[in-house]
């Protein structure tokens, strides 16, 4: 199936308003990226979209929307009715003209007013080849229509986000004449929050869901069980736990945590969402460290006679248990990925082994590719025996490195803690948010701390998550609070991964742009900036 030695403290141990100014004058010009023109064609300045447009090739006039435009979805893909439905709303809540009622039809020419979504798989460009095929798209837009085309489904809801940042962008509800190619480097980009240690709402989840298809992220990893990272008094018995997802089983009765939880129904309801917004849920069960809530519901499959919060790997019963607990919720994930946790274990490193490569194998047997967190330097320094089919993810140099995993032959993702962590409000791991200006100017997904960088686009480096890890437990702050401190870095974090450029504005300018562009449409809770 096809990323200094010291170690690190470990990942656990240790809005405004739209600018007017900005907003009436468009965003092109001072806020434009510069973009590739055909040849034969002058360049114009492309229109301000994060991320920024790969290609732009202007044209004379502006296409304008109306009352009497309609969006058609081509071929009647239920997919792209669905789409076009939802995009006649999206243009009514950012710009304030209601359109026409949206429609299908089979490949006539396009009428005039009619913004038309295509669904082309044979649709290609060559200098981007397999990253155009998964989510590339092509907008095109002459006085008369518009034409959002891609090869696959992401592309086009992509093509979407692209419009109606552009029209969030013109008062005068106009988009300028010209046609976009854009793509992605990387297959991963994503965001992990940490729901293992602190309830969010559903709506916040759904909110996330949708404000990450607005940046073109395409992958939101739920952290789905945890505890804090001291025992009050050394008593595991007292220490915060929770696992998030509830089955009406019997034999999970108890396991479920009491201040919030996750039923079918929820998760489907997040599961539809983010397939609408070509976002991938990506859950995660941690185990065996930093898997109390699974030892506090089963105490004889814990170390130390259940006063832990490890595994006894050594206990049969304790891999058979997590056996158990995937096979039963596996059928709720449609992510092709799911992630069993795997790091910071401190008991036996052949226990360790065999867990971790049975833990692979049974997910596969469940149809999933399985990911783990990077820890085979410190947890025996070597990966000879380990099974090679389980993407990694490389949080820590000291515990793996990106420069040791590629060496032992894995796939793997950018999610190192120096740079790309947030503890909410922690004296560490940013717990004020992200460095900006750092990412922006500095940053790209190949990027790690210490000389660990590896080369630009190296084929085992499927791209980069950020995450959020709720560490200070008894810390008193709200979803909207983690939301204020990521939201800082959101559309940073989205160019730099979609397209590691070295254009376009500087680091100041673009955040204005991106404060102007706001959080996109249908949000539940979140609202605007």
């Amino acid at each position: 199936m096809a990323e200094d030695e010291t170690v690190q403290p470990t990942r656990r141990a240790v809005t405004a308003a739209g600018l007017t100014a900005v907003a009436a004058g468009g965003l092109a010009g001072p806020l434009a990226s510069p973009a590739t023109a055909a040849p034969g064609q002058a360049a114009g300045d492309a229109p301000f979209v994060v991320p920024a447009l790969r290609e732009w090739h202007a044209r004379a006039g502006e296409f304008r929307l109306t009352p009497a435009t309609r969006v058609v979805a081509e071929g009647g893909d239920r997919r792209l009715l669905r789409l076009a439905r939802t995009l006649r709303d999206e243009l009514e809540e950012t710009t304030g003209v209601r359109t026409r009622t949206p429609g299908t039809d089979r490949g006539r020419r396009p009428r005039h007013g009619e913004i038309r979504l295509v669904l082309d798989e044979a649709a290609h460009h060559p200098p981007a080849g397999e990253r155009y095929r998964a989510e590339g798209y092509r907008l095109t837009a002459t006085r008369d229509h518009l034409r959002l085309e891609a090869p696959a489904y992401a592309g086009v809801h992509h093509a979407t986000r692209s419009l109606l940042q552009i029209l969030t962008g013109s008062r005068a509800r106009t988009v300028p004449a010209g046609e976009a190619v854009d793509w992605p480097d990387y297959p991963r980009r994503g965001f992990m929050l940490d729901v293992g240690r602190r309830y969010f709402t559903p709506a916040f989840l759904r909110d996330y869901i949708r404000l990450l298809g607005w940046f073109k992220f395409n992958d939101f990893q739920i952290h789905l069980n945890d505890n804090e990272i001291q025992p009050p008094g050394g008593d595991w018995r007292a220490a915060q736990s929770a696992f998030r997802l509830a089955s009406d089983a019997p034999r999970w009765a108890g396991l479920t945590a009491r201040d919030g939880s996750y039923d079918r129904a929820d998760w489907d309801s997040f599961e539809d969402l983010a397939e609408r917004c070509a976002v991938r849920l990506t859950p995660e069960f941690d185990a065996p460290a930093h898997s109390r809530a699974f030892v506090a519901h089963r105490p004889d499959i814990g170390l130390d006679g259940g006063n832990s919060d490890h595994l006894d790997l050594g206990n049969p019963a304790a891999t058979a248990y997590m056996k158990d607990l995937f096979s039963h919720f596996t059928p709720w994930f449609r992510s092709p990925v799911v992630h069993f946790g795997a790091d910071e274990y401190g008991g036996p490193v052949e226990h360790y082994h065999a867990y971790f490569d049975t833990m692979a194998a049974h997910l596969r047997q469940l149809g999933k590719r399985p990911a783990a967190w990077g820890s085979l330097s410190q947890l025996g320094g070597t990966a000879e025996g380990y099974d090679r089919d389980v993407r990694v993810y490389s949080w820590n140099n000291g515990w793996y490195g990106p420069q040791a995993i590629k060496k032992d032959g894995f796939e793997f993702v950018n999610i190192n803690d120096a740079t790309l962590y947030i503890v909410p409000f922690a004296d560490y791991y940013h717990g004020q948010g992200l460095d900006g200006r750092y990412l922006y100017e500095q940053w790209a997904p190949h990027v790690f701390p210490d000389g660990q960088s590896v080369t630009p686009l190296d084929p085992a480096l499927r791209g980069a998550l950020f995450a959020v890890w709720n560490d200070l437990v008894h810390e008193d702050y709200t979803e909207q609070d983690v939301h204020g401190l990521v939201d800082k870095t959101l559309g940073v974090l989205a160019r730099r991964m979609w397209h590691a450029d070295d254009g376009g504005p500087d680091y100041d300018t673009f955040q204005r742009g991106v404060a102007a562009l706001g959080l996109g449409p249908g949000l539940e809770l979140l609202g605007e900036r």
